[in-house]
């Protein structure tokens, strides 16, 4: 069977509650990830809270496909959300380390996901669980680089900039 979960880590040359602001705002993701090209907040007014529902549009070769998360944890250092009703977690954690930050993404399928993948796919579905971890093998060290690059560009979140 395929790893059911990953993680990365980067150090980033900002302090953690830039890193955070950063992470949390899912509107940007697409500018970072492989994978997943676009987010929305389904209530606009509700951002990156506790509870709080997201839309993002995914893209591969193979196929186009929207999926909702729920954010469960939004707490200045771990932001978290569950996709498709627990199938899968993601998140990011950071941490004070040497003047910046220490920002790690981990990705998680969850039970609930291994048997929805089991009665999606049937026969074809430890293929397509392996398949899901490779992703996340190779895109999480491409998003970290890619955050690292927009955090230390210069970035000013919107509540910095007074917006």
């Amino acid at each position: 069977m395929a790893d059911l979960e990953f993680s990365d880590s980067v150090f980033v040359g900002r302090d953690p509650d830039a890193v955070y602001a950063l992470v949390s705002d899912v509107t940007r993701m697409g500018e970072w990830s492989p994978i997943c090209r676009a987010c929305w907040w389904d209530d606009a007014e509700a951002g990156p809270v506790a509870g709080a529902w997201f839309t993002g549009r995914n893209e591969t070769p193979e196929r186009v496909w929207e999926t909702r998360s729920q954010v469960t944890v939004a707490d200045g250092h771990d932001f978290v959300w569950e996709v498709n009703g627990g199938w899968v977690r993601w998140g990011f954690a950071v941490a004070a380390q040497d003047g910046g930050t220490r920002l790690t993404e981990h990705w998680r399928l969850l039970p609930a996901g291994v048997a929805g993948f089991h009665e999606r796919y049937g026969a074809d579905a430890e293929a397509q669980i392996a398949e899901r971890s490779a992703a996340a093998h190779s895109g999480i060290p491409e998003t970290l680089a890619a955050i690292k690059r927009t955090a230390e560009s210069g970035w000013t979140s919107r509540a910095a900039a007074g917006r």
